[in-house]
């Protein structure tokens, strides 16, 4: 009996290390496919320029910089997935073990939100690709390493988690919604087979919530480019940048198009990358 026991938790053990090997997989073949479309999106959000005025951008820039900054988002990116997903299993069972009377939905909820807040962790990893991908910051740094270093040497630890409130109250809601439509978004969906709902699946999450938190991300950009200084507010991020754009609120979305078609590809990847690793292994 202590056999089959310890052979069970074995098995369970093994499984929750899973979701986060597969959540980490899925995360470094997204960004290895996407990321020339993230860095377009990026000029957008942080100059308000048009797709097609980024993409010259990027040209004229030349094929030596397209892939200037990938370190981080690779090793964020595949870390956050894998936090993402491995976090909310296991504080979905705990949850569930210590309240088996509370509401599932309620359980998942707060499974969600505590996995996206504990991501944030990461947030360092978001602030040196931002300045990577900043074309006035082409010259004054030479690679990941290089930021690290210079951001704590002359500006102390803190400077590192610039951008950190918006990236909490887009991590957690975004989880909450994600993983709680995930299931009934998949029922709907007509059998085309399985790999491909669960990329339709996550590819219309994704690109429905990056709608919905896209002002979230302006903000965020907005606030890691900035180095050294005080500290600015989402409030006073977001006012200054629609002073800058006119007022205009619609200018505040200006890249959304792109980062629509982006979350589809890159949540349909994740999304289905993840299904498929969690099944094979």
């Amino acid at each position: 009996m202590r056999t089959m026991a310890s052979s069970d938790q074995d098995h369970e053990s093994l499984q929750n290390q899973n979701h986060y090997l597969c959540g980490s997989v899925a995360a470094f073949a997204n960004i290895a496919i996407t990321y020339p479309i993230h860095k377009a999106l990026f000029r957008q959000q942080l100059f308000g320029v048009s797709a097609w005025e980024a993409v010259r951008q990027l040209r004229r820039d030349g094929l030596r910089t397209l892939y200037r900054g990938i370190l981080p988002p690779l090793l964020q990116k595949s870390s956050t997935i894998a936090i993402m997903f491995g976090l909310y299993e296991d504080f979905s069972r705990l949850l569930r073990l210590n309240a088996p009377h509370a509401p599932i939905l309620v359980t998942d909820s707060i499974a969600a939100v505590l996995a996206g807040t504990a991501e944030a962790v990461l947030t360092p990893f978001e602030r040196v690709q931002t300045l990577l991908q900043d074309p006035r910051h082409h010259g004054n740094f030479q690679n990941t390493a290089h930021i690290f270093r210079v951001l704590l040497q002359q500006h102390g630890f803190l400077e590192l988690y610039r951008g950190l409130v918006p990236i909490l109250l887009r991590n957690g809601p975004s989880n909450v919604f994600f993983f709680g439509l995930r299931g009934p978004i998949k029922e709907l969906l007509p059998k085309a087979g399985q790999l491909i709902n669960d990329f339709v699946c996550g590819g219309i999450l994704g690109a429905a919530l990056g709608v919905v938190f896209y002002p979230l991300n302006v903000i965020k950009s907005h606030a890691q480019v900035q180095i050294g200084g005080e500290f600015r507010s989402c409030r006073v991020i977001l006012a200054t940048v629609l002073r800058e754009r006119d007022g205009k609120l619609s200018r505040l979305f200006r890249g959304v198009h792109l980062n629509f078609q982006r979350s589809v590809f890159s949540w349909g990847i994740i999304n289905a990358a993840y299904e498929l690793l969690l099944k094979m292994l």
